[in-house]
């Protein structure tokens, strides 16, 4: 997109922001306005986010690179929080602490965009094996719009009051940053904040609107391996043997009923096998075939029932087979994410004042999980909302082929960065300055 219609998308700002409150509609235009000049210089840090992506633990330049920003624009920035995140602080008067999160890790991914700038970044799997790096979920956006978010507000003293908190995470995709910033002290260390927001990129929604959702909007997230035990044999003589692949099978048609015929059918859960790996060759009975389960609820009591009932399971089918129990191993991954209802009711009205109505709609829950539910968890207020990232032109073209657009994690998935970029900061600077306002 060029210059020139950059400028034109922002006039066709003013109509709507006419309509809304007046000091939102000052915010806006003025962030608008802000956001024109400050494009280019935001456009090539993008850039290079997306040119230098690093996995989870080892985000180490990229964490390097947003700590200097913030510290450049004055804010009190400390590096090392749970690993390698950052937190930045400015305190302006009196008034109540706003944190704005956003997420350093990128995914072991081969990018395929085409981009010009497509990331070219390797990284050596556990097992020995290569495979590329890219920002395939994203947090480039989210850390390019916390930035330009920061900036603004440092610029803008006059227009807000309290305690400004950004907190750039890392290991988000492994579900584990959060939890580690939570125990390395971030809210004894740091002030404990009364709103904690955050955006995040969506692969099917238009750049240039927005969706909320109150209540619960991501899901329970947790890993269950089984190792089903049994004793090998000859193939020819299966009687002289237990059958972990047999064992194996029935377990997986049994767990099938865990959600269709145990959880009451109002309540949202997910029971998936995702891998099974058992044998060595045709004519073998092992002694042993492994499991990976990913299981997903909404509720503590859901998650509780399902987790229960895998291990009943198991258990059961193997004592019909007279094996010996199996190892059965649980990893916590993120809980629920629960986007206060009244932030959310409160931000939503912002955001239509900022951008726009209809550009503004109420988001579908998903199964899928996110680690900003921590905070919620330690006793912050939390809203999380979804960012179009693909033009409209894009979405018509995919339909038109009879194809989804690229999800979230594929090596084709990329931001329509421009509408992106602008839509995310004049939502984030308008939920800033609404819960800061003087």
């Amino acid at each position: 997109m060029n210059r020139a219609v950059s400028i034109a998308g922002i006039v066709l700002l003013f109509p709507v922001l006419c309509m809304a409150d007046p000091s939102t509609r000052a915010d806006s235009s003025q962030a608008a306005v802000w956001l024109e000049k400050q494009l280019p210089e935001l456009l090539e840090a993008y850039r290079w986010l997306h040119l230098h992506p690093e996995v989870s633990y080892e985000e180490k330049e990229t964490a390097a690179f947003i700590a200097e920003i913030w510290r450049d624009a004055g804010y009190d920035v400390t590096t090392g929080i749970g690993g390698h995140g950052v937190v930045a602080v400015m305190k302006n008067g009196s008034g109540p602490t706003v944190m704005l999160r956003c997420d350093l890790d990128a995914l072991p991914v081969t990018e395929q965009t085409q981009l010009p700038f497509a990331s070219t970044r390797t990284v050596e799997l556990p097992g020995g094996a290569t495979t590329g790096v890219m920002h395939a979920c994203g947090h480039d956006v989210h850390m390019t719009n916390l930035v330009a978010t920061a900036k603004f507000m440092s610029e803008h003293l006059d227009r807000w009051s309290g305690t400004l908190m950004l907190v750039a995470q890392p290991a988000e995709e492994r579900g584990a940053g959060a939890k580690a910033m939570l125990e390395d002290g971030l809210f004894e260390r740091f002030p404990k904040p009364d709103f904690a927001v955050a955006l995040h990129v969506s692969g099917d929604k238009r750049a240039g609107e927005v969706g909320v959702l109150p209540g619960y909007a991501l899901a329970n997230v947790d890993s269950v391996d089984i190792q089903v035990k049994g004793r090998g044999g000859h193939g020819s003589q299966p009687h002289t043997a237990i059958d972990p692949i047999v064992q194996a099978a029935h377990l997986i048609v049994s767990l099938q009923t865990i959600v269709s015929r145990e959880v009451k059918p109002i309540e949202p859960a997910v029971v998936t096998v995702g891998a099974i790996h058992g044998g060595t060759k045709h004519n073998i009975i092992g002694n042993e075939c492994h499991l990976q389960i990913t299981v997903r609820s909404y509720t503590d009591e859901v998650r509780n029932q399902v987790l229960t009932s895998i291990r009943r399971k198991a258990n059961a089918i193997a004592e019909s087979f007279d094996a010996p129990k199996p190892e059965i191993n649980v990893s916590e991954g993120t809980p629920s994410l629960r986007n206060d209802p009244e932030l959310t009711a409160r931000l939503k009205e912002v955001f239509i004042q900022a951008i726009g109505k209809d550009n503004v709609g109420e988001d579908e829950p998903s199964m899928g999980g996110e680690d900003f539910s921590q905070y919620g968890r330690a006793g912050v207020p939390i809203l999380m909302y979804r960012l179009g990232s693909v033009s409209q032109s894009r979405l018509d073209r995919f339909k038109q082929l009879g194809v989804p657009p690229p999800s979230l994690h594929s090596s084709q998935y990329y931001p329509d960065i421009e509408p992106t970029l602008r839509t995310g900061v004049l939502t984030m600077t308008a939920a800033a300055l609404e819960l800061l306002r003087k």
